[in-house]
């Protein structure tokens, strides 16, 4: 059985996520990057007897257009999969069941769903530090569980019931956009590494805001943190989200 992680993971949250599910199984496994511009998505093919984790956080509740787009170029047969939503402590809303969706139409069979939480992206009071101990323990005890369910019955595994709503909520709009400070030196390292290819490569401090999709890559990217969102909209924003973010929300397993 071939293990592969399909995973958009700007900046490692989800990749956490993905991590702490699929190191219980014990067994070998294949990363793809969603977030890479440069791979060449229709190239990469699954077959019935792999298994795939295909796993993307939830942008205001929805999955990051740039991660569906990619993911209908990939081909599966009918290809187990579990799919896993990241989100930072507020909703995930129509996330999960829109992936579900944008897998199956690539050909691979949902037999699971997962929604867990870690630090929150641009407001990084929300989840933070998750995933931690406690979450990893039980993303590991889903990941258990997932194997039974795989183990017992491989030729005939059913697909749960997954919350959501079609159609799903309207899509936000451009969200914060990180821009460059004085002490940006060019190294362009922003530029090779963003997902929607926003970023000048010939002058990084050049920002495309219409392709811009929020992601904070560039952010987390930057080795001298000169890469910054405005100070006054996140705090408005978080503000706004207090009352939601303010308890602790649990990971959900859907089998």
């Amino acid at each position: 059985m071939k293990v592969s992680q399909i995973i958009f993971s700007p900046t490692g949250g989800t990749e956490k996520v993905a991590d702490a599910i699929t190191s219980t199984w014990g067994l070998p496994v294949n990363k793809i990057d969603l977030s890479n511009a440069e791979t060449d998505y229709s190239s990469l093919i699954f077959e019935k007897d792999d298994i795939a984790l295909i796993a993307a956080p939830s942008f205001g509740g929805r999955v990051p257009s740039l991660a569906t787009q990619r993911i209908s170029n990939i081909h599966g047969s009918h290809t187990p999969c579990v799919i896993v939503c990241v989100y930072g402590n507020r909703a995930y809303e129509d996330t999960l069941i829109e992936l579900s969706d944008a897998v199956e139409k690539s050909g691979f069979q949902v037999i699971a769903a997962i929604a867990a939480i870690a630090e929150h992206s641009i407001m990084h009071q929300y989840a933070a530090g998750r995933p931690d101990t406690k979450d990893k323990k039980e993303l590991s005890s889903f990941a258990k569980k997932i194997l039974e369910k795989i183990n017992s019955n491989l030729t005939s595994l059913s697909t749960p019931q997954i919350p959501g709503n079609r159609p799903y909520k309207k899509a936000a709009g451009i969200g914060l956009v990180p821009k460059a400070g004085n002490n940006c030196t060019d190294c362009g390292l922003c530029a090779r590494q963003c997902p929607a290819q926003a970023i000048s490569k010939e002058n990084p401090k050049v920002m495309d805001s219409k392709r811009c999709i929020s992601c904070m890559r560039c952010v987390v990217q930057c080795p001298r943190s000169s890469r910054k969102v405005n100070g006054a909209m996140v705090s408005a924003a978080a503000l706004a989200m207090k009352k939601a973010c303010s308890t602790r929300k649990g990971n959900e397993l859907y089998i």
